[in-house]
């Protein structure tokens, strides 16, 4: 179910706590697992359980607590928009609007080409920035105004 490279990627997040403490690595495992296969399935979050020796239900909560966990699969490219109040009001809901119309879906779902997947997403602490953008759970992109918005899907183009 999951590589060896991401079984050694999950041993080296292992060493950074006490043996004892393997649960404190399940986020990171998680993390390496989802990169593995797009998103966690139920077999997969078993799976990470398993080689962490955990109850399964462990992470499970820990999969379906978070918002950068995919419990379904995504498109290539996963936008999350931050429709938080600060961000709503200095334009989150326009560029999450803006968004829907130029990708042609709503929040939740994919492209029919399996390319973008837009979500709604809370509070990304960066209100000073906003509106933002969370690109694949790891880059944040801010002032996502429509012209920033078309920059950064060309990029992705």
């Amino acid at each position: 179910m999951l590589s060896k490279e991401s079984l050694a990627k999950i041993d080296r997040e292992l060493t950074k706590y006490p043996a004892e403490q393997k649960r404190s690595a399940l986020m990171s495992a998680l993390r390496i697992a989802q990169l593995e296969h797009g998103w966690l399935s139920n077999d997969v979050v078993e799976a990470v359980a398993d080689y962490l020796g955990l109850p399964p239900i462990a992470a499970m909560e820990v999969a379906t607590f978070y918002g950068m966990f995919n419990r379904q699969p995504v498109g290539k490219f996963k936008l999350t928009v931050c429709t938080n109040l600060p961000c709503a009001l200095s334009g989150g809901a326009d560029a999450g609007k803006y968004l829907q119309q130029k990708l042609g879906i709503g929040y939740g779902e994919t492209t029919a080409d399996g390319k973008f997947t837009l979500q709604e997403g809370e509070c990304m602490g960066a209100c000073g920035y906003a509106p933002v953008m969370l690109f694949n759970n790891h880059t944040m992109c801010n002032h996502m105004t429509p012209e920033a918005i078309d920059k950064k899907l060309a990029e992705l183009e």
